[in-house]
């Protein structure tokens, strides 16, 4: 930015530009650290979705955690998503990484049914023990990822991916509760009216539901 300020005839130095650029809340978009604090759990659980055939709703769910934008500091969203429909059941935003709002999220999702295998990164809130138990109480197989191994969750790292790029730079959320709102209409839409490819042109509420929903 700085050089093609300069190309334009303006006698600016990188300092000021950054300045500038911070004053107006301007930012470069490209991927943050991992957000996934490493868990130190008592119990070791394996990558089960290796030559898992997956070919019905239900079969195995995921959940992840990434970071929002604000125009001060950031929010944090979770999801869980069906692998096989890419079906967003469930999701929260909180301003902090604690596992509680994890635990909201996955509770909701058990409101619409439960599958056999559960995959997640080993981010210290899908590691705590509260997490693990509330999956195994129900006889649900948990399935980490590798260490490092981001694409072990690709599904929902490509939903991470559409929301913030169709949704979350382009609005430029100020606050926790606009980005909770905004974000709400955008799974509604990314469920109900946005088809995918890889699902024959259908949108994940009818392949996990067969309907498109209220």
């Amino acid at each position: 930015m700085t050089e093609v300020l300069k190309a334009q005839g303006y006698c600016i130095n990188r300092k000021k530009v950054q300045r500038l650029m911070h004053e107006m809340g301007l930012e470069a978009i490209y991927p943050k650290k991992n957000l996934s604090q490493p868990g130190q759990p008592e119990v070791k659980f394996p990558y089960l979705m290796n030559g898992l055939k997956i070919d019905r709703p239900n079969k195995a769910w995921c959940a992840d955690i990434t970071y929002i934008p604000l125009k001060e500091g950031f929010g944090y969203c979770v999801a869980v998503m069906d692998w096989w429909s890419r079906c967003v059941l469930a999701w929260r935003v909180s301003n902090s990484m604690d596992v509680s709002f994890c635990l909201e999220a996955l509770e909701e999702s058990f409101s619409k049914g439960k599958p056999e295998v559960f995959n997640t990164d080993q981010g210290s809130q899908f590691t705590s023990t509260l997490f693990v138990e509330t999956l195994l109480r129900k006889q649900i197989r948990v399935s980490w990822d590798g260490r490092g191994r981001a694409l072990d969750n690709v599904f929902i790292e490509r939903l991470w991916r559409s929301l913030k790029y169709e949704d979350v730079y382009l609005r430029g959320y100020k606050e926790l509760t606009e980005a909770r709102e905004g974000i709400a209409k955008y799974f509604d839409f990314y469920n109900r009216d946005r088809p995918h490819q890889a699902l024959r042109n259908q949108t994940p509420m009818i392949m996990h539901f067969g309907k498109r929903g209220e």
